[in-house]
Order: C-alpha cells, then structure tokens, then sequence
C-alpha cells in the first residue's frame, strides 16, 4: 500500500496551472486586434442597449410590460408583472436596474447567437454532440467564479468581461435545449420533408425548427435564468448595477438596502422568466 501512495513521488511534476498561464499569455500578446474587435463591438451593444432602455422613463417601460404581459399570459399577469417594474422604479433603482438589463440581455444575445447555431450543429451530427457533450458538462460544472479571471486578463474591469463570463456560463441549455428539440423532430416529418424536394436548409427552417421551438424558447427561457445568476458574481469584476450596489451594502452591513435590491433582482427574474415562458406558449402553439 506504500509503494501506491508514494507512487507520485516517482511521477514528473505536472505544472497544469503554468501550462493555462502561457496560453493566456500568448493569447493576450497575439490576439490583440480580437480582443480590441470584440471588445469594441461588445461596448457598442451594450451602450446602445443601455441608451435605449433609458430612453423610455420607468413609467413607460411599465406599461410596456403590462402589455406584453396581456398578450404572452394573461390581464392578471401583466398586471403582476407591471406592479413588479412599478416598485422597482418607486424603491429609486430604475437606473441601476437599467445596467444590470444591458449586460443580462447582452450576455443572452451573445448565448442565443453562438448557442442556437451550435444546437442544431450538434443536433444534426451524433460526431459533433459526442465532442461537445463533455465540453457544455464541464462549462455547467465549473464554478461561475473561474470564468472572472480569463475575462480580466483579456478584457481588463468592467462590462465587457462581465458579457463574457456571463455568456459562457448561460450558453449550455439553450445549446443542450435546441438539441434536444432538433432530434425530437418525428422521421416521419423529416421523410415527407425529404419526399418534398426539400433541400437541407428549407427542412432545418420549415420543419425541423418550427417543431422544435417549443424547446428552443425553454432553452432561452434557462439562460435567461442563469445570466441572472450572475448578476452579483460580474459586480466583482466592475459591472455596476444592482450586483454592485449587493456587494457595497454588503461592505456596510446595510442590511435594509441589501433587500431593497434583492427584491428588485428578484422581481426582474420573474419577470423575464414569465415573458419567456409566455414566449415559449406563444411559439409552441399552446
């Protein structure tokens, strides 16, 4: 039993966490047009995002919500829904609340735009979901804090590496979600498709895509959740906002503005979880 737990003593050093470092290194030094590209781009969304949900007062964007609320749910819902903004707007955490939406929605735009493709990619081909499999386990798995470093080194503080770690911890379930729904479509359907004369791209947008909407918008529905998670996690990194103003409270013991803001992010969550639920009905056909 010696000789097995001394065995590691015969075995060379592996230095995994050197390894990482040269290769973030290198990236930083040779990939500094990218970086600068995307970082730009990703500034650009965000900025307009954020002029764009200030440019309608909180009142406004109130009934806005009442009226999405009425046409995905129900007068009731929309109801609930629009008392939630209304409260948040009277506790004085509209504007916060407004940088907190643009760095939510712009990590749930980058997840859809790089996890849709990347479902039905996978959701056509068994090779591709074998290889990407473990990679979406080990993205669930690993905690949302390890993501906060690699953004920071390339992308210095603020909102941009905030969009980054955010997007790769919500990207899995709508990528696991439209697999799912892309395989879930009936051979049947992909064999009158096929009788048609459909080619591959009129089958994937008129068969296989409308029949696996349902799970695409649950997908949506799942990152959308999960890009609140991080909400506090990116205040760490500079991402102002509602997450900033937790961790300051926290810092002053201020346990009242703590549940101030909880209830704010709390009532945002529902609220998207409801308009994305509402959208998933709306789509499904139920």
């Amino acid at each position: 039993m010696e000789q097995f737990n001394n065995i590691f003593e015969y075995l060379p050093p592996l230095n995994l966490a050197e390894y990482v470092e040269e290769a973030l290194d290198y990236v930083v030094l040779h990939g500094e047009g990218v970086i600068s590209a995307v970082r730009g781009f990703t500034l650009f969304f965000i900025s307009n995002l954020e002029g764009f949900l200030s440019w309608l007062p909180w009142w406004g964007w109130t009934g806005a919500i009442f009226l999405a609320g009425c046409r995905l749910l129900n007068w009731r819902k929309g109801i609930v829904l629009s008392a939630m903004m209304f409260i948040v707007g009277w506790l004085g955490y509209w504007e916060m609340m407004n940088i907190t939406a643009a760095i939510v929605l712009t990590s749930i735009f980058f997840s859809l735009l790089i996890g849709i493709p990347l479902g039905v990619l996978i959701g056509k081909h068994d090779l591709a979901e074998k290889m990407i499999h473990p990679v979406l386990d080990a993205m669930q798995t690993t905690p949302s804090f390890v993501y906060l470093l690699p953004a920071v080194m390339l992308f210095g503080l603020g909102k941009v590496p905030a969009v980054l770690a955010t997007t790769i911890y919500a990207l899995p379930p709508v990528v696991r979600m439209t697999n799912l729904g892309i395989r879930s479509v009936s051979k049947v359907e992909i064999m009158v498709a096929d009788a048609f004369g459909c080619t591959p791209f009129q089958k994937l947008l008129k068969v296989q895509l409308p029949h696996a909407m349902t799970m695409v918008t649950a997908g949506i529905n799942q990152t959308t959740m999960m890009a609140l998670g991080m909400i506090i996690t990116s205040a760490m990194i500079g991402a102002k906002g509602l997450g900033l103003e937790i961790l300051s409270a926290i810092g002053r013991l201020e346990v009242g503005v703590c549940a101030e803001v909880g209830i704010c992010i709390v009532f945002v969550a529902i609220t998207l979880d409801r308009l994305t639920q509402g959208l998933a009905n709306l789509f499904g056909g139920e």
